[in-house]
């Protein structure tokens, strides 16, 4: 007998999965595909109630033991246990978690913009109904930084966190840098290479760092930070020359998020292109590769590029946007 009420190994683990694009679907893979293993490690049989899709009558090879439906709210009020987000954007999301957060589901997601908005409010409804909110793929997902900041790393004083966070910048930078490509050809080659959106506009304005700036601010200073107050700013404005100016003081043009804990208690979270020296860390990620958070060197602050940004480099603290009654 497991602890619960009247749950037993036998009791199914009831799933409902909100979403079934292109991480949906392999969330959906691994739970038919995976689901005896999955059972093993859990102590319970998974069952799958539903998965949350625009069209049902979308032909799907392989899943048509699979419930599709395309109400959502529905499938929330059905009494899953664990609700896995992966629809995206504010609306109708942040309703449906709240709705399975009320309704007692733990829930998973993956919604860096929703949580880089509503955080500390999906937190506090998680905790008054002492159910789960996780959320390790919405940053870094290929490197464990969340769990690292809520538990292993909780005791300690972090006062940087500095990272490359976003994939499709960082291909469209290093094209700019390795073969002095023009931003709107590398975005082009990104798009043909399925690494950018039709749509680019979250990635290159920096808004998607922006979100998780906040998500991991927040979580490394013990405060709540959202992403309206991380100063942003993308790479739409960078061309040929300003790569080839960092390359002759011997930098590499990266986007960063970093986020600072400043002296009397300020927090400083912003995201904007750096000019990286290349004997650093982070001028070695390349192409795609997203996701790399690296520790903070003490004695390095990033400068920037571009006739605008030059004026930043030496007067960083002018454009950092702060929180918690910091300058």
């Amino acid at each position: 007998m497991l602890a619960g009420d009247g749950v037993t190994e036998n009791t199914p683990l009831k799933v409902a999965l909100l979403g079934s694009g292109i991480v949906g679907s392999q969330v959906l893979r691994l739970l038919t595909t995976q689901a005896d293993e999955l059972a093993i490690r859990i102590g319970r049989p998974l069952e799958l109630i539903g998965v949350a899709v625009l069209d049902p009558q979308t032909p799907r090879p392989g899943y048509e033991r699979v419930n599709f439906t395309s109400d959502a709210a529905a499938l929330v009020a059905a009494g899953p246990d664990i609700v896995i987000e992966l629809m995206g954007g504010i609306e109708p999301a942040g309703s449906l978690i709240r709705s399975a957060i009320e309704g007692g589901a733990s829930v998973v997601t993956a919604n860096k913009a929703l949580l880089g908005a509503q955080s500390r409010q999906l937190f506090a409804a998680a905790d008054r109904q002492g159910v789960d909110l996780y959320f390790e793929a919405a940053v870094a997902g290929a490197i464990p930084i969340i769990r690292g900041l809520r538990e292993s790393l909780v005791g300690d004083e972090i006062t940087t966190v500095m990272g490359i966070v976003n994939g499709t910048t960082n291909f469209i930078l290093d094209k700019m840098t390795r073969d002095g490509t023009t931003f709107a050809d590398a975005l082009a080659q990104a798009q043909a290479a399925g690494f950018a959106e039709a749509n680019p506009t979250a990635d290159v304005e920096g808004h998607d760092a922006a979100n998780k700036a906040a998500i991991l601010a927040s979580l490394a200073f013990h405060s709540p930070v959202t992403a309206d107050q991380v100063y942003c700013e993308g790479i739409t404005e960078l061309t040929p020359q300003d790569i080839a100016a960092a390359a002759e003081a011997s930098c590499v043009v990266r986007l960063l998020a970093v986020c600072e804990l400043l002296p009397g208690g300020a927090i400083s979270a912003r995201v904007y292109p750096a000019m990286v020296p290349i004997e650093h860390p982070l001028a070695g990620v390349h192409g795609p590769d997203k996701c790399r958070v690296r520790p903070f060197q003490p004695g390095w602050a990033p400068d920037v590029p571009g006739s605008r940004r030059r004026r930043r480099a030496h007067g960083l603290s002018r454009h950092r946007r702060c929180c918690g009654g910091g300058p």
